[in-house]
């Protein structure tokens, strides 16, 4: 017989994490055939495959504990009688948890069509009533066969897998044992990483495959269960919704108002009266565009002088706020129209609320495309736009001639001329998103530009009292600038320029001292860090105009759907800020600072805000340095539209699926 060199606890591991993954394999086929589905098995190969490499994640994780805790002299499966007693146990423990997985993921899959996720848990709050639930639902007993038939059989599986190589002769030397363990540890280590990059493997991941069944398909409730589980409480309170439904409806200028189905939609008919053809859109989320460290609000230090030229032949909204801080906060926002009020991580992680709808999708006839000089894996943001985003050409790290120069991939300035020798090639109209990251730590300005681009020193005094931290951010912020001036020279001398709306927004604020800037509320109520430039570009299609009334990032789809004459389902907060300005409504900015917990509502003269559970209310002018002296019929409106907004925004965040 011949004489393995492999560690038998190796081989025993691999031969039954083999079997695991083949039954994976054949419960996931198991699922597409109980529920059908129009979709073909040729169809679902990218899911399956995809699928393995999750399959694959939760495998290795078993396969290293167990590997870790065998390496142990005395726990040793295959050398003392307490190690292979202690691997038992653990794979006990491990088939009872795989199998119930199982059991109750094809029992949730049956009732709400989604793999099983950490909200079942929210049953728990009323064990009795659910467990009711589930009795009068499902055959119990049944189930609980299947779960000990499945436990038993499993197990006795592993025992003859260990009982066959137990019996199987073999000589290994201590370097060979060496070798295996570092090779088994890189591997498995690997397959846990789920892809060889800067970002593991993700639940977002499945919903790249652009089909909400085939990203359940490709999801094993494992993945599914545990990606969910910090978003379980991530949930709204309906009766406060229907509380303040009247108040928002009318806000938002809802027609058909329901109170009970809590309908939020207006459908938008195309503005006839434009008669502006069918233009592009390219919107520019730009990082950390904070508007008090700008030259639109006359900082001495002019950073960005460029930019205010734009502002002068363009149409520019001098009070925007992003909702909240951060960008995968303000990348929500700005695509679904609904502010990321989630408190703990984003609502972009959350794989509960990964189906959204957005105004985009209503631009018939348009080419999408995403630009972003690294990856999409960051913040799962990747789940967000091409599950949610029709036909969307997706533009990412790797996707590039240009060199990545950091950790956010190519430089700014490369990001928007590789998108502009794209879009310059389209010959049907285009929605275009470009998303910067320069202007973001580690600060990297490329060698290549420091020949047209200049690094300027200012001293440490002056940069603070300007709102800087130091000489590397406020170099970033003017190379920033600096790309926008080169984007647009070279769109200058493409044919789509003349038919194109360019719009640019910060994808949140930075926290800071603005100084005699702006009024002290800015600064003493943090609204520095969700003040930013909001500017439409287009001298050819657009009348320059300044406004100063609160505009914020979900008002930016329906605004630009406005302005290109293109008829859209808004169920969201966002409106269209030209529309209020002809009307002459009255328009707030909602804001939700996560960190201190508080929420609040800038209006033309205010900003209300006060904590999530209703307590230390405070007010400050954003016009001057006034006391303010709210009356209580202000005090009331404001806080009542402040909670209207926090309230519904939970509530449309897990509310806003998208239409087939």
């Amino acid at each position: 017989m011949q004489k393995l060199k492999v560690p038998r606890y190796i081989q025993w591991l691999v031969i039954t994490g083999f079997i695991f993954l083949l039954l994976m394999t054949i419960l996931r086929i198991a699922l597409v055939l109980s529920f059908q589905n129009p979709a073909s098995f040729t169809s679902l190969l990218p899911a399956f495959l995809l699928g393995l490499r999750f399959d694959l994640r939760m495998i290795g994780i078993a396969s290293m504990l167990l590997f870790l805790f065998g390496s142990i002299k005395f726990l040793h499966p295959f050398q003392t009688k307490a190690g292979s007693a202690f691997s038992f146990f653990l794979w006990g423990i491990f088939i009872i948890v795989f199998c119930c997985f199982y059991v109750f993921d094809f029992a949730h899959f049956s009732y709400l069509s989604q793999r099983l996720n950490g909200s079942v848990l929210n049953y728990l709050d009323d064990a009795k009533i659910s467990m009711k639930m589930v009795w009068q639902s499902y055959p119990v007993v049944t189930l609980i066969i299947v779960l000990v038939a499945g436990t038993l059989l499993f197990l006795g599986m592993v025992r003859l897998v260990y009982n066959y190589i137990l019996s199987r002769p073999i000589i290994t030397t201590k370097r060979n044992r060496i070798f295996w363990g570092i090779a088994f540890f890189v591997l498995v280590g690997l397959a846990i990483f789920g892809r060889a990059g800067q970002f593991p493997l993700r639940w977002s991941d499945a919903f790249r495959l652009g089909d909400d069944y085939k990203a359940q398909v490709a999801l094993n409730p494992f993945q599914s269960f545990f990606s969910s589980l910090s978003y379980r409480r991530a949930t709204y309170d309906q009766k406060k919704v229907r509380q303040h439904y009247s108040q928002l409806a009318k806000y938002l200028g809802v027609e058909n108002v329901d109170s009970v189905k809590l309908n939020f939609e207006r459908l938008v008919p195309a503005n006839t009266t434009l008669k502006i053809g069918q233009p592009n859109v390219v919107l520019v989320m730009c990082e950390s565009f904070s508007a008090y460290k700008s030259s639109m609000i006359g900082n001495p230090l002019n950073t960005t002088p460029f930019f205010n030229s734009m502002v002068k032949d363009g149409l520019y909204f001098d009070k925007c706020f992003s909702p909240s801080y951060g960008t995968a906060r303000g990348v929500w926002a700005t695509i679904t129209g609904i502010p990321d009020v989630q408190l703990y991580k984003t609502a972009s992680r959350n794989p509960a609320a990964v189906d959204q709808h957005t105004i985009m999708n209503d631009f018939k006839g348009y080419e999408k495309f995403y630009f972003l000089g690294g990856s999409t894996s960051w913040a799962n943001i990747r789940g967000l736009l091409t599950n949610n985003i029709k036909d969307l050409h997706l533009y990412e790290e790797g996707d590039y001639k240009a060199a990545k120069i950091d950790v956010w991939g190519i430089s700014d300035k490369n990001l928007f001329l590789e998108a502009n020798k794209v879009l310059a090639n389209q010959s049907k109209p285009f929605f275009a998103v470009i998303q910067t990251a320069d202007n973001h730590r580690p600060y990297t300005i490329p060698e290549e530009d420091l020949t047209v681009f200049k690094k300027i020193k200012v001293a440490a005094d002056t940069l603070n009292k300007y709102g800087f931290s130091e000489e590397d951010e406020f170099n970033a912020f003017r190379y920033t600038d600096f790309s926008f001036q080169q984007f647009i020279n070279a769109a200058k001398k493409e044919k789509y320029f003349a038919n194109t709306i360019f719009v640019f927004v910060g994808d949140h604020g930075i926290k800071g001292d603005a100084g005699s800037m702006l009024p002290q509320a800015y600064s003493r109520q943090s609204l520095t860090s969700e003040h930013v430039p909001l500017l439409f570009y287009a001298p050819a299609l657009i009348k320059p105009a300044r406004y100063s009334f609160p505009a914020s990032q979900p008002d930016i789809l329906p605004t630009i759907a406005g302005m290109v004459n293109v008829p859209y389902r808004n169920n969201t907060l966002g409106m269209d800020l030209l529309a209020v300005a002809a009307e002459n409504k009255p328009h707030l900015a909602f804001i939700i600072d996560v960190d201190t917990r508080r929420i609040g509502v800038v209006s033309n003269e205010h900003f209300y805000s006060e904590g999530v559970s209703g307590d230390n209310q405070q007010a400050g002018n954003i016009l001057n340095n006034e006391m303010v002296q709210l009356t209580d019929s202000l005090r009331t409106y404001y806080r009542n539209m402040t909670e209207s907004f926090y309230e519904t925004s939970r509530y449309l965040i897990l509310n806003n699926k998208k239409r087939n």
